[in-house]
Order: C-alpha cells, then sequence, then structure tokens
C-alpha cells in the first residue's frame, strides 16, 4: 500500500442517505419495529445503523485485512502457539454443503456421513496418542484441560476419594493450574530440576495418596521432552494417581511417540494447534479429550459409537461427567482436523514432527550468539532465547515491537516465566529456509541496532499503523464501545 490511510470505523464514515443497495418500492404496508415484535420490543427503537455505500464497507474492511499480519503473509513465530500454514483444502473440504449446511438437531438416520467423520477421527486419535477412547466434545485445549481433569476426579470419585492436590511443573502452560482449580483441586508448583524436567526424586518424596495427578506440559513450555516420563507415570500409580499430559504441543511428537504408551492416562489435543484449524483471531477451535480404558465411563455424552453399519449417538452412560459442549463440538474444526490426517497419512504426520523440530533448530543454531539462550538444554520444537546482555537496556519488548518494522509478527514474549525476559520462538514445519533466514537477518540488524543505534529499538515500532502503545493502560481501562462525540 503506498499510502498509509487512518481507518475510521463505520460509524464514523456513516453519510446519511447513502444506500449500498437498491430495492424495489414497499408495496406491503409498512409495519412499525415495536409493532412487529410486540411484547418482545424494546422500550426504544434500535439505534440507527451508519448509512453507507458497497463500496465504503468494501474498501473499509479491505483496508483493515490489510493492516493485519498473517500466516499466509509471512513467519509467525509464536511459541507455544502453532501458527503455521494450513493446507488449503482442508478449508476447501469444511465449506461442502453436505458438511456445512447441517443442522445439529437433524435426526442420526439423516447425519450419517457426519457421525462417520466423528466417529473416524475420534480412532485416529486413539491411534496417534495411543489411547483406547475419545470425546470431541471440547472447543479449545483450556476446555480439554478441564474436561480431563474432570475425567480424573470421577475416577477418584468412583473409588470413594476424589483426592485434594494436582501437581504442576513450573514448566507447564499457564492454563493448567486454572484447569485443575475448576476440577476442584488445591495446585501445587513443582519446581524443574537442572536439567528442565521434572525432579524425579523430588517426585517421590512429594508422592502421597491425597495427589489425585500431575499435569504436565510434554514437551514442557522451554521445549524440552520430560526424558523421565516413564519414572513419572509409574511414581504417580503407584500411590494410584493419574496422569495428565498437556497435548498441545503435539506438533513436535506425534508419529514419532504416544502419550498412552509412556503411561499416561488422558490427554487433550489441539486441532487448532496440531491439525489444521487456522488458529487465533477469536474463531472456534477443539481440543478434543483422549483417555485410557479406566476413564472412558466418564466421558461427556453423547459419545460417537458404531452399532452394526450404523453410527449414533450414545447418551445412556451412568456415569459420564455429563456434557461440556453444546451439541457435539464445533464439528467443521473436526472435519478440518481429518482431512489433514488423511491427507497427510502416518509418514507425513510423522514428517510434520520431524520438520518442526528441524526448523526450530535451524533457528536455534542460527540465532545462538545473536541472543541469549533461556536454557541451554535440547529443546524440540520451539526454543527459548532471553534479553540478557543485550545492550543499552534493550529489552525483550523492544525487540519484539523492532521486528514489526521488519516484517514479522513478534514472538512469544515473557513466557515461560520461568525464563527472565523470554523470547520464545516456534517456526513449525511448514516454513522454508528461506524465511526462516529473513527472521534471522532481521534479529541480527536488531542486535547491532541495540549497540549502535539504541533509541531506533526502544522507540519501535516506526512503520506499523500504531506505534508504540501503553499496553498496561491498554489492559487496565480499555475502550470497549464507541460512543458518538
Amino acid at each position: 500500500m503506498s499510502q498509509k490511510i487512518e481507518e475510521k470505523l463505520l460509524f464514523e464514515l456513516d453519510s446519511p442517505g447513502r444506500r449500498g443497495a437498491s430495492l424495489p418500492d414497499l408495496d406491503v404496508p409498512e409495519v412499525s419495529f415495536s409493532k412487529a415484535l410486540g411484547s418482545l420490543a424494546r422500550s426504544q427503537e434500535p439505534e440507527a445503523l451508519p448509512e453507507l455505500s458497497e463500496v465504503d464497507v468494501v474498501r473499509h474492511f479491505t483496508r483493515l485485512s490489510a493492516y493485519n499480519y498473517s500466516v499466509d503473509f509471512g513467519l509467525y513465530p509464536l511459541g507455544s502457539c502453532t501458527m503455521k500454514y494450513n493446507p488449503k483444502i482442508n478449508e476447501a473440504v469444511c465449506r461442502y454443503e453436505g458438511l456445512s449446511g447441517l443442522h445439529p438437531l437433524q435426526d442420526e438416520a439423516t447425519a450419517q456421513g457426519a457421525l462417520e467423520v466423528m466417529h473416524t477421527l475420534q480412532g485416529a486419535l486413539c491411534a496417534i496418542s495411543g489411547m483406547d477412547a475419545c470425546t470431541l466434545q471440547p472447543a479449545a485445549g483450556a476446555h480439554g484441560e478441564f474436561t480431563g481433569m474432570q475425567l480424573i476426579r470421577a475416577y477418584h470419585e468412583s473409588r470413594g476419594n476424589p483426592r485434594k492436590v494436582v501437581l504442576i511443573p513450573d514448566s507447564a502452560h499457564g492454563t493448567n493450574p486454572a484447569s485443575a482449580h475448576f476440577a476442584g483441586y488445591a495446585v501445587e508448583e513443582f519446581k524443574s530440576g537442572a536439567d528442565g524436567c521434572v525432579d524425579v526424586e523430588a517426585l517421590k518424596a512429594r508422592m502421597s495418596e491425597e495427589v489425585a495427578a500431575i499435569m504436565l506440559t510434554v514437551p514442557n513450555t522451554l521445549g524440552i521432552f520430560e526424558k523421565n516420563i516413564k519414572a513419572v507415570c509409574e511414581i504417580l500409580h503407584a500411590k494410584g494417581g493419574q496422569v495428565y499430559v498437556d497435548g498441545a504441543n503435539l506438533n513436535a511428537l506425534m508419529g514419532i511417540t504416544r502419550p498412552g504408551d509412556w503411561g499416561a492416562d488422558v490427554m487433550h489435543i489441539n486441532l487448532h494447534k496440531t491439525f489444521s484449524t487456522p488458529h487465533g483471531g477469536g474463531g472456534p477451535g477443539a481440543g478434543p479429550v483422549a483417555c485410557k480404558a479406566h476413564l472412558e465411563p466418564f466421558l461427556p455424552v453423547p459419545v460417537v459409537v458404531k452399532k452394526g453399519e450404523r453410527y449414533a449417538f450414545d447418551y445412556q452412560r451412568p456415569l459420564t461427567i455429563g456434557k461440556v459442549h453444546c451439541f457435539y463440538g464445533n464439528f467443521l474444526v473436526l472435519v478440518r482436523a481429518l482431512a489433514y490426517i488423511e491427507t497427510m497419512g502416518n509418514e507425513g504426520l510423522k514428517r510434520a514432527s520431524e520438520l518442526a523440530v528441524l526448523n526450530a533448530n535451524y533457528l536455534r543454531a542460527k540465532l545462538k550468539g545473536k541472543l541469549e539462550l533461556g536454557f541451554d538444554g535440547p529443546t524440540l520444537h520451539e526454543v527459548v532465547f532471553c534479553d540478557k546482555g543485550m545492550p543499552n537496556g534493550v529489552t525483550t519488548m523492544d525487540i519484539a515491537k523492532r521486528l514489526i518494522d521488519y516484517g514479522f509478527h513478534p514472538p512469544t514474549v515473557y513466557f515461560p516465566l520461568i525464563v527472565h525476559g523470554a523470547i520464545m520462538i516456534e517456526p513449525t514445519e511448514t516454513e522454508p529456509r528461506e524465511e526462516m533466514d529473513r527472521f534471522v537477518n532481521a534479529v541480527e540488524a536488531i542486535v547491532a541496532e541495540a549497540r549502535d543505534n539504541p533509541d531506533m529499538v526502544k522507540k519501535a515500532p516506526h512503520n506499523a499503523f500504531r506505534k508504540r502503545l501503553d499496553e498496561v493502560a491498554a489492559a487496565r481501562t480499555p475502550r470497549l464501545v464507541w460512543r458518538k462525540g
């Protein structure tokens, strides 16, 4: 775009008398808003909508779309969020009228194809995770965590004691403590060892029959695989505890290793990270939960089952934790995921994991020496740097803002919390080497600027439509509603 245009709100663009459509003259009696709704009418007429032409509206939204950064434009290196390019064929499949036009209350007999999609996806996710059963209802990762923890609680209650405590390593995803808390448990943070993994001896000393479960992010937020995962599972199981695996980082493992084979009891899987749904923007996601057989009786209803040659919803599950989502989950997200799995195949999924790890370690090798590593151990699909040693007081936030000027969305910053000034980078498996080299060159240039011209970095961004914002004020006193004048 050759010129930056300050885009106003549609209400500010309002031009009385302007129209975006040509309609024939009204040939029926006019009815007022209040009269049409009767007792349902509000006490006053609704606020008038802005009056605009078609070209006003089209140009407004087109300009806004050009302001936004997207993964279709370039590298989106958010660590722990897996913002990868997704094949457009999966978008096309989920738009087939026979899938997108279904009503959730249709009779099972008229939705056999949709039920087969769900049943097939359940089986695929069980095979990938090494689990025995699956629910597709949860709408996102944290929702899946909550569902998994409810399964664990229901299991313990069926044995006469719900237990009290859930252990969560300091390298876990930030939603894990909230999910355990909402499931009714006290949360205990568990410090990582010097290698970035769970300290097995400390876990042995802490484990007791009051501990319901441990919630592990594998790989953890440092990008490190829990090398003692089998021992951790054995320690928990010896005292009757359960092992929950946060599967948000499954894109580093799928096709290579399976949590169920380690001894994990339950996990959620982020379809909107690993299996092709575009991530972010407030759209729907999905966080199916897969579990071992002893937790299957507690799955949310309905469960999709196959009876002979027909598919059906099974509601007759007396130990169920109940529904966790209206209807049956975010169906079109499930369609995308199955399309991705079917087109990739076993070898394709494994190759995706291998490339995700390779790309992250490529960036690690290229940037090591330019940025300080947050942890010096081996990492998988993401790498954590920090702002330690940056000259002239340049911070992680400064680097992130300056990257915008170089045409990149910033990485995740200040997470994980166990690394001071963290810069968390995940290139995913879909980025070519040329794009990663472009990112490396940008970081190298910023590091040089921090040394030779620090104000250039500290006052960035310079080329964005919005300059450096007061993010604290924006979080504490947001303006959520437009008011005229």
